[in-house]
């Protein structure tokens, strides 16, 4: 009898020592999962997925809009004119939007891209004849950017804005020399005679540069005219306007390139009289910016060997 009693001593205890184990791992795993849930709220915090509102859910009264261009303005880049279009579209949509505003810092870009998110905020404007559209200039607005800016309604700047650069370059190198020095021969076929056109490893020729500096000088007209179109009157006549000099923003005032001096709350304040500011600018998840510079990467690659922007 002893034997049992010392048996269903041990029995018991043997138990308890495994619903203690037990309960010890189901709170491991309670906080196992308090741990990793705090850890991915902060990871989607940071990364943008969570605590961000849309401008609709943002808006509650009259406001100025806010859609800002940062960056070189290209494809599926950092100043990506389809996002900017986005935000642009959105804000215009929007039934309490007073005015909106165009907040831009870039050095230029793509004419192509720079062209098209210029001809869709005339057709915003046209679209939504009773919501001005203006263009705050933060650091830079060179180039393709003012390409794009000259369609606002007007143009602001802070007085050590840099602005201008109404010109085009195209760059490169050249590697003839450095590869006669070290003895290497450069074997191109082409099937056409300007295949290849502006071949790094070959010598540029006196036909190549012409054709070069005929569609330059193509894309610079059509630069002129569009700031001509954009300006109208406000425009200056000093013979460098078009020469590819950058100014500083009370400079360009002078020079008609600028209608001022401001700031986004100073606009919003005092031309749009709607001082509640809202930003329409689109956020992109983690992914679609990861996408997006993966996408970058393989068209700087390919596109480096042709290097055309309005800059």
């Amino acid at each position: 009898m002893q034997d049992n009693w010392e048996r269903q001593a041990l029995t018991d205890l043997l138990q308890a020592g495994v619903k203690e184990r037990r309960a010890a791992r189901r709170w491991g795993i309670f906080f196992k999962l308090i741990g990793f849930g705090y850890l991915f709220l902060l990871l989607a915090l940071v990364l943008g997925w969570v605590g961000q509102r849309s401008a609709e859910q943002t808006t509650r009264g009259p406001h100025t809009a806010l859609v800002n261009l940062d960056g070189v303005i290209q494809s599926g880049g950092e100043g990506d004119i389809g996002v900017v279009a986005q935000g642009l579209r959105a804000a215009f949509d929007d039934a309490n939007t007073k005015g909106v505003i165009l907040r831009v810092n870039s050095p230029g870009g793509s004419p192509v891209q720079s062209g098209q998110l210029h001809d869709e905020m005339l057709r915003l404007r046209k679209e939504h004849p009773t919501i001005p559209l203006y263009v705050v200039i933060e650091d830079i607005c060179a180039s393709g950017c003012y390409y794009t800016a000259v369609a606002a309604n007007s143009i602001y700047a802070d007085k050590a804005s840099i602005v201008g650069s109404i010109g085009v370059l195209m760059d490169g190198f050249g590697f003839t020399n450095t590869m006669n020095k070290l003895g290497v021969e450069r074997r191109l076929l082409t099937a056409g005679e300007n295949k290849g056109f502006l071949d790094p490893f070959s010598p540029l020729n006196d036909t190549q540069r012409a054709r070069a500096q005929q569609m330059l000088d193509e894309i610079h007209a059509q630069f002129i005219s569009v700031v001509k179109a954009g300006r109208g009157k406000r425009l200056g006549d000093d013979p460098e306007l078009f020469s590819g000099l950058v100014w500083s923003g009370e400079k360009s005032v002078k020079l008609g390139l600028v209608d001022g001096l401001g700031s986004v709350g100073s606009v919003a304040r005092d031309i749009v009289k709607a001082e509640d500011v809202v930003d329409f600018t689109p956020q992109p998840d983690y992914l679609d910016r990861l996408a997006k510079r993966v996408g970058v990467a393989a068209a700087s690659t390919l596109g480096s060997r042709l290097d055309l922007q309005l800059r």
